[in-house]
């Protein structure tokens, strides 16, 4: 029987400090029990080198969407530009999208909107849209409640570091929520107490590398190999061994993203 893989649900391969050693990341990431990668577009500008990635890779997929810290900036889009760049087959999902009040690096009123676009082109292809939200969980939880009213998607929170009371908003949405690094740091014990009441059929898990490596490479250049230290860490909180968490985040990955396609 085949041994369980992981799947990194976020990461950004393109970023200089993968990209320029793309090949070792990727076995490094196999060897660790990888099997399938999400590398995630965060400019329309640059959206040509996530692809690129995706395309050279067979378990790996991508995005496209605009991170909110470029909603200022980026061309505008609206849902046809976005549906034409997503009906590459190895396009997956929308986003990274979503509102980050803590940085502001782009006007609130430019993060909304980019923010419900995605989420109206989520709507219209049937694809899930990946949401970024930082110091900003009351205004996202109203704004998918808002534009799932007007029709369904689905979706995932990552990087979920927000209370209790969004992880419950988004279950009951229907998203999913992903786990990265954070939860391994010392100081994570409230984000570690949300893991432990989300249902093990909407976890995820991921890196978003190459930032917030999990301890013990906190500090270093974060890299999809590493996800297998943030699932040990969630298994455990789970109560259960890596194998099964890795099975149940692996499935859940395939069902969300039903688009992507095992190596």
């Amino acid at each position: 029987m085949n041994k369980p893989f992981l799947v990194d649900s976020h990461c950004h391969l393109d970023f200089p400090e993968l990209s320029s050693q793309a090949d070792d990341v990727i076995a490094r990431a196999a060897a660790a029990g990888v099997g399938h990668m999400l590398t995630i577009g965060t400019k329309i500008t640059k959206f040509g080198g996530v692809l690129a990635m995706a395309e050279r890779f067979n378990h790996v997929s991508c995005s496209v969407g605009i991170h909110p810290h470029e909603a200022g900036v980026e061309p505008a889009m609206d849902v046809a530009k976005l549906t034409a760049l997503a009906a590459h087959p190895k396009v997956v999902a929308f986003g990274e999208t979503g509102l980050d009040f803590y940085y502001e690096h782009s006007p609130r009123a430019d993060q909304e909107k980019s923010f419900r676009v995605h989420l109206a082109a989520a709507r219209e292809n049937k694809l899930p849209v990946i949401v970024h939200t930082r110091d900003a969980d009351s205004e996202t939880a109203a704004i998918l409640s808002e534009e799932i009213a007007k029709g369904a998607f689905t979706g995932v929170i990552h990087c979920f570091s927000s209370g209790a009371e969004l992880a419950a908003k988004a279950l009951e949405l229907g998203f999913y929520i992903s786990i990265s690094g954070i939860v391994t740091f010392k100081k994570a014990e409230a984000l570690r107490e949300v893991v432990k009441t989300v249902p093990l059929d909407r976890l995820l898990v991921e890196t978003d590398s190459p930032y917030l490596a999990p301890i013990p490479h906190r500090g270093k250049t974060n890299e999809p190999a590493f996800v297998a230290h943030t699932a040990a860490v969630v298994a455990e909180l789970k109560g259960i061994s890596l194998d099964e968490l890795a099975t149940h985040t692996t499935a859940n990955f395939f069902k969300l993203f039903s688009k992507a396609k095992a190596a």
